[in-house]
């Protein structure tokens, strides 16, 4: 299973190119393809996503989020700004649900190599 970050997402609702977009399109194909709740939670929040986009993402199995979670999450991010990195809260959200997870990340956005330390990304 993997997870596809916003970044990738609206790469691929645009119809660009790349390697996570191709990576995202097999994914689905085999359904392999697993929702952090905050990449929802940013998805949704496009006024001018439509209702049939919106109900396939809706379809998709969410992460589901450990006891700890927020916990965790605070902790990855404080990690990451200690060392003087950019660390944006729905990054760490995303970052920690696909630690927990053991669930691989496919992005375009290079922030997300501030949490690489646990995160398998792709």
């Amino acid at each position: 299973m993997i997870a596809a970050d916003t970044s990738t997402w609206i790469s691929f609702f645009e119809g660009e190119q790349g390697d996570d977009v191709l990576a995202l399109a097999r994914a689905l194909q085999s359904h392999q393809v697993v929702m952090p709740p905050p990449v929802l939670t940013e998805l949704l929040s496009d006024p001018e996503l439509s209702a049939s986009v919106a109900q396939t993402l809706l379809e998709l199995p969410l992460v589901a989020l450990k006891d700890g979670f927020w916990h965790r999450a605070g902790k990855l991010r404080a990690k990451v700004l200690a060392r003087k990195r950019k660390a944006r809260l729905g990054d760490a959200l995303i970052a920690q649900c696909c630690i927990d997870a053991d669930t691989a990340l496919i992005t375009r956005d290079g922030d997300f190599k501030a949490f690489s330390a646990g995160l398998n990304l792709l």
